[in-house]
């Protein structure tokens, strides 16, 4: 038993197995707090700590999960290209919407931050929190911050995009489709984007095509406003 948890064959079984299970009941409970992915990582801190495993155990499975974070968020093109047409119709409001959404994202965390006097390393993580984790973590590196604070807001900010996105679009009555798409996808990136999937074709492709666009703005914007500001 010990050997098996020295192997990657353990994080990676327990990721699978504990996703899947998490989005069985999702799929049959259809509530937003059953969120698969939020379920899974409370599970598996739970059962790591429960039984005293070493998270290196359990990274050496998960570090081959997160090997293939980049190929997905790839992957994300296909439903762009099955609504291209769609995006040639709106391409010059949604490449609008998208670059203010992620200036507003970058400025909002700048600003509250000076406000409330948080540190400078602590606003510098949380600066790229809006786009997917393989973009947000180097952005981190590259503006000095903390690559693993950036990930833990990364993952509360998708999930919240995720939870709360569908009843923060109904209450201001947003019902556009291209609308709900890059609003999800530049605020809450790919765990957003999961939720706009869910919502619609139309509203996965623009949230699909909002990650991308998101990410290579807040690699260049956000250099330059820490510079501004630091």
């Amino acid at each position: 038993m010990i050997e098996y948890l020295n192997t990657p064959l353990f994080g990676v079984t327990l990721t699978i197995v504990v996703f899947t299970i998490s989005n069985l009941f999702y799929k049959k409970m259809k509530s937003p707090l059953l969120n698969p992915i939020m379920i899974s990582i409370i599970f598996i801190i739970w059962f790591l700590k429960y039984l005293d495993i070493d998270i290196e155990s359990y990274e050496k499975g998960g570090d081959i999960i997160n090997f293939f974070l980049a190929p997905a968020t790839v992957a994300l093109a296909i439903p762009i290209y099955k609504k291209l047409e769609l995006l040639k119709k709106n391409l010059i409001s949604t490449l609008i919407a998208i670059s203010i959404g992620s200036l507003a994202g970058i400025l909002s965390v700048a600003i509250l931050s000076k406000l409330f006097l948080l540190d400078d390393m602590l606003m510098l993580s949380l600066i790229p929190k809006s786009t997917t984790t393989a973009i947000a973590i180097d952005i981190s590196e590259q503006i000095k911050g903390n690559p693993s604070i950036t990930l833990a807001f990364v993952l509360a900010t998708g999930m919240l995009g995720n939870i709360l996105g569908p009843s923060i679009l109904k209450v201001f009555k947003i019902k556009n489709k291209i609308a709900k798409g890059v609003a999800l996808g530049t605020a809450s990136h790919a765990i957003g984007t999961a939720k706009a999937i869910e919502l619609g074709q139309a509203e996965g492709a623009m949230s699909s095509l909002a990650i991308s666009i998101a990410g290579v703005i807040t690699v260049f914007i956000a250099p330059l406003i820490v510079n501004l500001i630091i």
